[in-house]
């Protein structure tokens, strides 16, 4: 009689971890991980749901069927049903700002009620960023600071923020989703697929992911066998006097 319930366990990495211990993503590996999760988005948007918080915390790259970067999405604790809006009611408050500040699409921020897939695709346009330049669109030093410059400012463009200039139809597709008006962008998880799918990066290899991660591990072999071992010391407590 004892409640219960089982859930997976995804063994990897999410992209925050990625990006902060190795920098930013070769553009074909960023499109590839876009491509999954909107994917994985545009199931949930079929169904009539919406993240509302996706963030590269919330995204994970693990192994599945012997094919690593598989892109896994997690944590739809904050889902919204848009054919059911006294279920989300009971959720939050209707004026309520539901999600992370860095990736708040405006009208999550404006008028939270307004909410739809378009929203979930502002954030992928913010994880596309942070991806291959290494940094959030719009850093700030408080929350109002963050969210006045989802309401207002221009994102800069990719390359701008990253150094050196990256794909040119990429780099057009992040900044296409992080439009301000919803209408601009595309229009749900399917439509971003779609998109990413045209795009012509060169792909980032099976031998490439393999590889990545084999060096990962084996840097942090090394890492791990490099630290200081630490020093013990015996006393004998009976022989004290």
């Amino acid at each position: 009689g004892q409640f219960y319930y089982a859930m997976e366990l995804v063994d990897g990495l999410t992209l925050q971890q990625v990006v902060e211990s190795e920098g930013p993503v070769p553009e074909a590996r960023a499109a590839s991980i876009l491509q999954q999760a909107s994917l994985a988005l545009a199931e949930a948007h079929a169904r009539g749901l919406v993240h509302r918080d996706i963030k590269p915390a919330n995204i994970m790259l693990c192994e599945r069927a012997g094919v690593p970067d598989t892109v896994k999405v997690l944590d739809f604790g904050l889902v919204k049903a848009l054919d059911d809006p006294k279920a989300d009611s009971r959720l939050t408050q209707g004026d309520a700002v539901v999600g992370t500040p860095h990736y708040l699409a405006p009208e999550a921020i404006s008028s939270p009620e307004d909410v739809g897939p378009p929203s979930d695709v502002y954030a992928l346009g913010a994880i596309g960023f942070y991806l291959v330049t290494g940094r959030d669109v719009f850093p700030g030093d408080s929350v109002i600071e963050v969210c006045s410059k989802h309401l207002k400012d221009v994102p800069e463009s990719p390359s701008a923020g990253r150094g050196n200039a990256i794909d040119p139809a990429l780099e057009e597709l992040i900044l296409r989703g992080l439009a301000k008006d919803p209408g601009e962008r595309p229009a749900d998880g399917a439509a971003l697929a779609a998109a990413l799918a045209d795009l012509d990066l060169g792909g980032w290899t099976l031998d490439d992911a393999r590889a990545w991660w084999r060096e990962l591990g084996e840097r942090r072999e090394v890492a791990i066998e490099s630290r200081p071992t630490p020093t013990r010391l015996a006393v004998d407590v009976e022989g004290r006097t």
